[in-house]
Formats: C-alpha cells, sequence, structure tokens
C-alpha cells in the first residue's frame, strides 16, 4: 500500500503541475517564472536535506554524473517544457511529453543493448497517433503555429529519456535528497541566464500565482521525485512505469478543469490511444 500511495503523489504531483505552471505564465514571464519556482524547490530540498541529516558535498567521483543529470533531467526539460507551454496549451504539452517511455525504449538500444520488441514498436506507433489526434483537434488553430509546442514538447521528452536510460546505466551515487538539490540547482542555470532577458512585473503577480509558485517549488520539482524514487524501491517497475501514467491524465483533466481546456470525445480518444501506446512499450 505504501508503495501504490507514493505512486499517487507521484502521479497528481506531476500532473497538476501543467496548468499551475500554464496558470502561472499568464502572469509572469516564463522562465522567470520557472526560475523563481526552482528557487523555492532548491530551499527546500536543501531545508530538507539538512533536517535529514544527509551530507550534501558530493563526492569528487559524482561530479560528472550530477552535472549530466541536472543538464538532461532539470535544466534541458525545464527550459523545453517551459517553451511548450508557451506555445500550447497545457493538456496538449502534457500529453506530447509524456511520450518520453517511448524515446527511453529507443535509447536503451544502443546504449544498454536492449532491443526493441514487436509492442514497443507497436505502442510508438500509437502513442504517435495519440498525440497526431490530439494536436489536430482543434480545427480553429493554426496548426503550423503549435510546431514549437510541439517540438520542444518532444525534445524534453528526449532529453528526460536520455538522463533516465545513462542513470540506469551509471546511477548517481548520492544522499536522495541531496541529489535532487544539486539537480534543481544546477538545472536551474539556464532558466536564470534566460531569465535575465526579461522583464518581470512582480507586482502584477496575484497571491493565486504566488502559491502556485511555492507549490511548483515544492511538490513536483521536489516532493514527487522523492516519492517516485521510493516507489521505484518498493514495486516492481513494470507497475510503477505503467502507473506514472496516470500523470498526462490528471493533467489533462486538471486543465480541463482549471484552465477550461476542450476536452470533448476527441481528446478522450486522443489521450487513451496515446497512453495505451506509452503503456504498451513500457510493459513489452
Amino acid at each position: 500500500m505504501e508503495g501504490l500511495a507514493l505512486l499517487a503523489v507521484t502521479a497528481c504531483s506531476w500532473g497538476l503541475n501543467w496548468p499551475v505552471t500554464k496558470f502561472i505564465l499568464s502572469e509572469l514571464p516564463p522562465f522567470t517564472a520557472r526560475a523563481a519556482g526552482a528557487g523555492l524547490g532548491l530551499a527546500f530540498a536543501l531545508l530538507l536535506a539538512c533536517w535529514r541529516g544527509e551530507r550534501l558535498r558530493p563526492p569528487r567521483d559524482q561530479l560528472w554524473p550530477l552535472a549530466v543529470f541536472a543538464s538532461l533531467n532539470y535544466g534541458g526539460f525545464s527550459v523545453f517544457t517551459t517553451i511548450a507551454l508557451v506555445w500550447l496549451r497545457a493538456s496538449e504539452a502534457v500529453v506530447i511529453t509524456y511520450t518520453l517511455p517511448i524515446w527511453a525504449a529507443l535509447l536503451a538500444w544502443p546504449m544498454l543493448g536492449e532491443r526493441p520488441t514487436l509492442g514497443r514498436g507497436a505502442g510508438m506507433v500509437l502513442a504517435f497517433a495519440g498525440v497526431a489526434l490530439l494536436v489536430g483537434a482543434d480545427q480553429t488553430r493554426a496548426g503550423l503555429s503549435e510546431w514549437p509546442g510541439i517540438g520542444s514538447a518532444l525534445l524534453a521528452a528526449v532529453l528526460f529519456a536520455l538522463g533516465t536510460v545513462i542513470a540506469k546505466r551509471r546511477p548517481l551515487r548520492m544522499p536522495p535528497v541531496a541529489g535532487v538539490a544539486w539537480q534543481i540547482g544546477l538545472g536551474s542555470i539556464p532558466l536564470l541566464v534566460l531569465a535575465l532577458f526579461e522583464r518581470p512585473d512582480w507586482g502584477r503577480a496575484t497571491p493565486l500565482a504566488w502559491c502556485g509558485l511555492v507549490y511548483v517549488g515544492i511538490m513536483p520539482m521536489t516532493v514527487a521525485y522523492l516519492t517516485w524514487f521510493r516507489a521505484l524501491f518498493l514495486l516492481p517497475a513494470s507497475i510503477a512505469a505503467t502507473s506514472v501514467l496516470l500523470s498526462p491524465l490528471v493533467g489533462v483533466l486538471a486543465s480541463a478543469a482549471l484552465l477550461g481546456d476542450p476536452l470533448g470525445p476527441r481528446q478522450l480518444l486522443a489521450l487513451a490511444v496515446a497512453l495505451t501506446g506509452v503503456g504498451l512499450a513500457a510493459r513489452s
């Protein structure tokens, strides 16, 4: 029961992150908002690591893996999901990004020697059919205007998948919370650099936006990663990987409820097809 409860926390935290972040971007410049959320997440992770008595200084032989994971799983992923949310609805961005198990399966072939199976191939076809159905669901929007967002969401998925495969080959040997804190800190550097080119009007941010920043910094950026890794320890990997597919479902439903994103038969069909494909690939 503990493992399933942890997975529920992970899926809900990551899923709700998408509409909350999209709302914040309506009040603050995109990279400023993400950098602020990362700063709050870093502060929370450092406090939690100190409370747990974890050693913050990384071993010398872990500096390179730490930089790689921070660049892929936090820095690159945050930059490109931010761009995706600027161009796409939250419900679209979350489904496209959660094709990442497909990319992980493809990257595991040359990097880990895990040959793709027929099931994974069929899953890939279904997943991308679902994505195509989703992004073409609203005929009132210009299709070409969505491509920067679609490309950014796919690139974010590839980067996170690459980090996942590298972590499987060479896991990070650090206390869990301290490792997350370092990855948030290093991964925030590109966000901070990009935020320097923005001119935020902090007085425009409503209390609801500030609450959203606190949520993004604490739950999806810190707590969800810790509950995810703990769930992986307690449960079979296949169950954990399939259960986390609840995240895009939560993201789509929450986006419809909180932001008014379209949620009709075509969107639901696209979500079902995409998640079936990703689930098939994850279990094959």
